[in-house]
């Protein structure tokens, strides 16, 4: 089967291995290769690979790694898993098969430190879960992605790592000295990864929690300068940041259309709008769009750039994301 690798001269293998575990794109599943002089990193991801070594990526036919003993090799069924650092989260209605399960985990060769089972829907203004700790004793983790770190702890903050993805889509469009307002930043996804890019990053959130992780991961991950945190109501942005932003994400799928008109008045002249939407299947842009426009008005021009479903979210519901600039009339 042909795989992505990095084919870089065996003396710096080790130093680009790092880089692409650090980014996490390295390829657990497929062997190294060494021909010659040239050692080859499989990858999970070309498009993932850090800008300096596209032009290394080339396709092989690596071996197959021996897998590790999986969960599923002692349970003798597929389970359904999530990562997130050295935590494994489940989603199991049955708490006999969740401690199944967990038991299953720990004695695996899966990386991890807790085992936890959702026991709530995500509830209140600050999207946040109660969970049942079935082993481990803590909720708190540090989960690394395209090349960040942030420490969070599940159980104070809300986070997804199954948007990691398009995360990265949006931040690669990210340009230096670019103003950006994360309006729902948690602890900090997006705001992160585009300072790193050079953007100066506005990122609000209402649960103070989430912003004292979002300073320690601006601080961790070498931006602390070029991110402002704001413990607050995103509505009280306008008072001091109308009319400045070149980039908005506006992450808060089920009710981000209630934001629209803090969105407008935070816009600069030419601005691009990441919002996320649920909608059903049958028309999963036209509501988004639709909202934009009535909210912008005779203000500003409107122009869908981009047009994404990022995840099936319920049956016939998708999550998706629209891309909008909005160009000053």
């Amino acid at each position: 089967m042909s795989v992505p690798c990095v084919a870089v001269d065996r003396e710096r293998g080790e130093a680009v291995r790092t880089r692409l575990a650090q980014a996490d794109v390295l390829d657990g599943d497929h062997r190294i290769e060494v021909v010659g002089d040239v050692i080859y990193l499989p990858v999970t991801d070309a498009e993932a690979v850090p800008q300096a070594l596209r032009d290394r990526v080339v396709e092989r036919d690596p071996d197959a790694r021996d897998r590790p003993r999986t969960p599923a090799e002692i349970l003798g069924y597929e389970p359904s898993l999530e990562r997130l650092g050295d935590i494994v989260i489940l989603d199991e209605d049955d708490p006999d098969r969740a401690r199944e399960i967990a038991d299953a985990v720990m004695t695996s060769d899966i990386p991890c430190e807790t085992v936890v089972n959702r026991a709530s829907p995500i509830e209140g203004e600050l999207r946040i879960r109660e969970w049942d700790v079935l082993a481990g004793n803590g909720t708190e983790t540090t989960h690394r992605e395209y090349g960040h770190e942030f420490r969070l702890d599940v159980a104070s903050v809300y986070f997804s790592p199954r948007l990691a993805t398009d995360r990265h889509r949006v931040i690669s469009r990210v340009e230096a000295d670019e103003t950006v307002i994360d309006m729902f930043a948690g602890v900090g996804p997006y705001a992160i990864p585009m300072a790193s890019r050079g953007a100066d990053v506005i990122a609000c959130d209402l649960n103070e929690v989430a912003i004292e992780y979002l300073i320690e991961n601006a601080a961790r991950n070498g931006v602390a300068d070029r991110v402002t945190a704001i413990a607050g109501d995103v509505r009280d942005l306008p008072t001091e940041y109308a009319d400045t932003a070149d980039r908005l994400v506006m992450n808060l799928p089920h009710s981000a259309d209630e934001f629209l008109d803090v969105a407008v008045a935070l816009a600069g002249d030419s601005c691009v709008i990441h919002y996320y939407d649920i909608q059903h299947e049958d028309d999963p842009f036209g509501p988004g769009i639709a909202a934009i426009r009535e909210a912008a008005g005779d203000a500003y021009a409107v122009a869908v750039e981009a047009e994404r479903v990022v995840r099936s979210y319920a049956p016939h519901e998708h999550n998706v994301r629209l891309d909008v600039r909005l160009t000053s009339r």
